[in-house]
């Protein structure tokens, strides 16, 4: 068999704006916070620049100087708790990713999720819908040194399910996490909740769907065909 062609052996999620179409709630408490502090940031900027970055490399890269933890902390409290304050009526999974996972599931394929989010975060998601039971292994931002784009979480991630990073496919919606899987040597399908399909594609996804429901025939065959 050629790269293009084995068998896709376990399956890697981002959470926000992958598994759960939050990030519009992230931006609006990331700008709400900018506009406070005197700075200058739309929700677009926010995408393209931090989507996938850890607070901890996103807040002294927004004010452009140095924090001390304790402003540091501060700061990133604030903004989680306003943005689960305005997501928290609306959680749900995207369209058709129940289903798909428990079609993995129930094919034996082990999954992961590899996010930047923070522990709070991950609890909101993760425990408010059910899924810790499913997924095999669940890596956060403090278990990495260097956040997206670098490859570190999704190796974190191939490395507790016991999987080659080849042999895995990873689900992104942001630029730099398709960077970070890409460079982990993972096969990537785009979701297309915050970015588009061309430029994630430019950023290295394989693949690049709306939701869960429009995976293309080829990446089904290699999930859920024969396996050697």
């Amino acid at each position: 068999m050629t790269p293009s062609d084995t068998p896709l052996r376990a399956a890697i999620f981002d959470m926000d704006g992958t598994l759960v179409d939050n990030m519009g709630f992230h931006n609006e408490a990331w700008v709400a916070l900018a506009r406070k502090l005197g700075l200058s940031l739309t929700a677009d900027d926010f995408q393209t620049r931090f989507a996938g970055k850890k607070n901890e490399e996103i807040l002294p890269e927004l004010l452009e100087r140095s924090l001390d933890p304790e402003e540091l902390a501060r700061l990133a409290d604030e903004k989680e708790n306003h943005y689960r304050t305005l997501y928290r009526p609306h959680l749900r999974l995207h369209h058709g990713a129940e289903s798909f996972i428990a079609r993995l599931h129930a094919a034996h394929i082990p999954l992961a999720i590899a996010t930047a989010a923070p522990h709070g975060n991950r609890e909101l998601v993760i425990d408010g819908l059910g899924l810790r039971p499913v997924f095999h292994r669940i890596v956060g931002a403090e278990e990495v040194t260097r956040g997206k784009p670098f490859p570190d979480i999704f190796l974190a991630a191939a490395k507790g399910l016991g999987v080659e990073p080849s042999q895995c496919l990873a689900f992104e919606d942001a630029i730099l996490g398709v960077n970070s899987a890409r460079d982990a040597g993972m096969a990537v399908v785009g979701i297309t909740t915050t970015t588009s399909a061309e430029q994630l594609r430019q950023a290295g996804a394989r693949w690049t769907a709306p939701d869960f429901t429009a995976l293309p025939p080829e990446l089904e065959a290699r999930l859920f065909g024969p396996r050697a």
